[in-house]
């Protein structure tokens, strides 16, 4: 590990805002500087700590996270300060143009979500995106109609101010001071910048943020550099969030899209909140799994899924017949985005039942599974409504814990590379395209190929659905782990892995990343795999009638683990892509 030395000699020199403001440019400079060098030389994408660990996809940002741990900040601010540096360094992901779902345990006990999660502007309708009446999904992933009020930099603000030590102006002048400096692009990046390219070149303000002045894509080791978003974040430490909200941000962008036939207003931006909510418990082979309620998808889904496969000894399965373990979990899966498809969506506007999660209903679902041949499902199921419902009355994970308790998980994101390939000219800010997260009509597939019934239609101020899975483990009251995950449905299953491989079959948390996985989603009826999967696995589940695909990679997961013995934190990063887990020795 490369940073503490340095770390300790900057933190002692903090002693006011100007020195702090030119410490931190010399700050961001190395961290650069250290977190590429030490990318380069490293194979493992795990790291253990006694005090404290934060990991992400990028290298930069982890190192952020880290920072803010040296200047005295706890789990909280470390998350934060990733998430801030995310948007610059791996913003076809994520960015304050986004929104992002918040969890924390925090140091005394309590588990907060935040919902951070995008609004649809007041003009929204049900149907603003059929034309001639036929669906046109374009509309809803490229352009001014795209985009739903942005929440995470509210949502970012409002944990720090609650639960972080530190100021968040110094989070997002580091940030800034990123932005500014540049950073050298990886191999990921460059690939985003090349899918997109066509797309980003239809609007002056991405082209100038994002491409050279002659139209062509930044290659790997080559230097980025963002004025404009570094002068916003600058912006927003000077003046606060209000500034984003309501202020020059908001009528710089509303008057872009009243020009280019959108419909977001300066108003849509000063109406925009946060929402508190009720995280989703339950118990798994005696953990409390804490998750994310509605709008998402994820915690509710998880849950299913754990309390379907509760029915059934995976570790004993995984011993004598892996395929028939891969096989169950697969059924199990289906089974909860067959519901998902029906029941889910903004619990502010619809009635989510909270049966879903029931464990008898579970037992109904998991008594439909053949352990030797696929089942086909029809349709949704029918969860208990007595139990009340869960209303009030592209993507990238954080995670973050120190010794102290507090725990977090941000899962956060534009929604595709890029979002609506949207940067209004001057504010450097990727605008989300999350409006497609909603269903735009009745049976019409989205950018994943998800479809959604009526109470994920499209309305004035409702939040989209969303498989952002944010999930924290306990064991007899104390947190053991914490992850997260990208990449749209497959979020979902992907934490239902991490948490099966660690919490059944006993891998470590590098390791339970690190292995094969599977998803089905009910819709299409097809099992994806990825190709490192034993093939003598894939053929036996194509005899019990699955219709596979495969990939490279499913997915993108950040892992954080306790282990109470060694009183150590292990942090692991997706190996699947660069990232970078580390904390203070």
């Amino acid at each position: 590990m490369l940073y503490p030395a340095f770390f300790n000699s900057v933190s002692r020199r903090r002693p006011s805002f100007s020195a702090h403001f030119i410490s931190s440019r010399l700050l961001v400079a190395l961290l650069t500087l250290l977190a590429v060098l030490e990318a380069r030389g490293q194979s493992q994408h795990t790291a253990e700590s006694p005090r404290n660990m934060v990991a992400s996809v990028n290298p930069i940002a982890t190192a952020a996270g880290v920072s803010a741990f040296e200047q005295g900040g706890n789990a909280v601010d470390a998350a934060i300060a990733t998430a801030l540096t995310l948007g610059v360094v791996d913003g076809f992901n994520s960015g304050i143009g986004g929104g992002c779902f918040v969890l924390i345990r925090t140091a005394e006990g309590d588990v907060v979500a935040i919902d951070g999660r995008e609004m649809a502007p007041a003009a929204a309708h049900r149907d603003m995106y059929l034309r001639d009446g036929k669906a046109d999904g374009s509309l809803s992933r490229v352009g001014a109609l795209a985009s739903g009020v942005p929440g995470a930099l509210k949502a970012y603000s409002e944990a720090v101010s609650n639960y972080g030590k530190l100021a968040f102006s110094s989070l997002i002048l580091e940030a800034a001071e990123v932005a500014e400096n540049g950073f050298q692009v990886d191999r990921v990046y460059s690939s985003r910048l090349r899918s997109t390219r066509k797309y980003l070149q239809q609007f002056p303000g991405s082209a100038a943020a994002l491409l050279k002045p002659d139209g062509s894509i930044y290659e790997p080791g080559e230097v980025l550099r963002q004025p404009d978003l570094a002068e916003t974040y600058r912006q927003i430490a000077k003046c606060g969030t209000n500034w984003f909200y309501g202020g020059e941000f908001a009528k710089q962008t509303a008057d872009w899209m009243k020009s280019n036939g959108g419909i977001l207003t300066v108003d849509d931006f000063k109406n925009y909140r946060t929402v508190r909510r009720e995280p989703v418990r339950t118990t798994y082979r005696g953990y409390d799994i804490y998750g994310f309620p509605p709008p998402s998808s994820g915690g509710v889904h998880v849950a299913q899924i754990l309390n379907i496969l509760e029915s059934f000894d995976l570790q004993e399965l995984q011993e004598k017949d892996p395929a028939k373990m891969r096989h169950v979990v697969a059924e199990a899966m289906k089974l909860a985005f067959a519901d998902r498809a029906y029941w889910l969506g903004d619990p502010d506007y619809v009635q989510v039942p909270k049966g879903l999660i029931n464990k008898s209903y579970a037992k109904q679902l998991a008594a439909k599974i053949d352990v030797n041949k696929v089942t086909p499902v029809m349709s949704h199921g029918s969860p208990p409504l007595k139990e009340g419902d869960f209303s009030k009355k592209h993507t990238t994970h954080v995670t973050a814990a120190d010794a102290d308790g507090n725990w977090v998980a941000i899962t956060t994101t534009v929604n595709t590379t890029f979002g609506s390939k949207v940067i209004v000219p001057g504010l450097g800010v990727v605008m989300n395209n999350q409006m497609d997260d909603f269903s735009i009509a009745p049976g019409v597939p989205n950018a994943f190929g998800l479809v959604g019934g009526e109470n994920n239609a499209v309305a004035a101020g409702k939040r989209p659905l969303s498989s952002m899975s944010p999930t924290i483990v306990l064991l007899d009251g104390r947190p053991v782990l914490t992850l997260g995950a990208a990449g749209g449905p497959t979020i979902i299953t992907q934490v239902v892995w991490g948490l099966i491989n660690h919490l059944d079959l006993g891998y470590s948390v590098g390791d339970a990343l690190a292995a094969p996985r599977l998803h089905h989603q009910w819709s299409p009826d097809r099992l994806v795999i990825e190709t490192a999967l034993d093939q003598k696995q894939v053929a036996e589940l194509q005899q019990r009638g699955h219709d596979i695909s495969s990939r490279r990679g499913i997915g993108v997961t950040q892992a954080i683990g306790w282990d109470p013995k060694s009183g150590r934190f292990t942090g692991s990063h997706d190996p699947r892509v660069p990232g970078k887990a580390a904390g203070q020795r």
